[in-house]
């Protein structure tokens, strides 16, 4: 199985931004454990504070024959118009993820354009959320 993890704005800045909000942890070093707590699975892995390399990314997850998407779009999920059309483009399953829990934050954070195009969300579960997509992603597969 392939998996396609895309990270909007800020989430680069991860291990050293608010470690209260997002933790101390880099994106770096838990994708390495999570490679290893799934060895059957292959990660790509893309990360950009740019609207339109998102919706590149989830256009080249097509072409790359990846069975599954997570992605993160940070701020771009209460925005962006243009990555729910590219999630609703492409015949792949998508689970949405926030490592906080965007409805104990702001109001503005607790609408999502990308949660409808995808198969389900996860918010407020640190960066374990990514480990509870893919076990959600390989059992959408699985019964599919």
């Amino acid at each position: 199985m392939k998996i396609q993890i895309i990270n909007g704005p800020n989430l680069n800045l991860l291990g050293s931004r608010e470690p209260d909000v997002y933790g101390n942890q880099t994106f770096e070093d838990f994708l390495a454990q999570l490679k290893l707590n799934f060895p059957a699975v292959s990660f790509l892995y893309f990360q950009s504070n740019i609207e339109g390399e998102l919706v590149s990314a989830i256009q080249n997850a097509s072409s790359a024959a990846c069975d599954g998407i997570i992605i993160n779009a940070a701020a771009y999920t209460h925005t962006s118009i243009a990555i729910a059309d590219a999630l609703a483009a492409v015949a792949i399953p998508a689970v949405e993820v926030h490592i906080s829990n965007v409805f104990q934050r702001e109001s503005f954070r607790h609408h999502s354009y990308v949660a409808p195009k995808c198969l389900g969300s996860l918010s407020g579960f640190g960066l374990y959320g990514y480990q509870l997509a893919v076990d959600a992603l390989l059992q959408h597969c699985k019964s599919q």
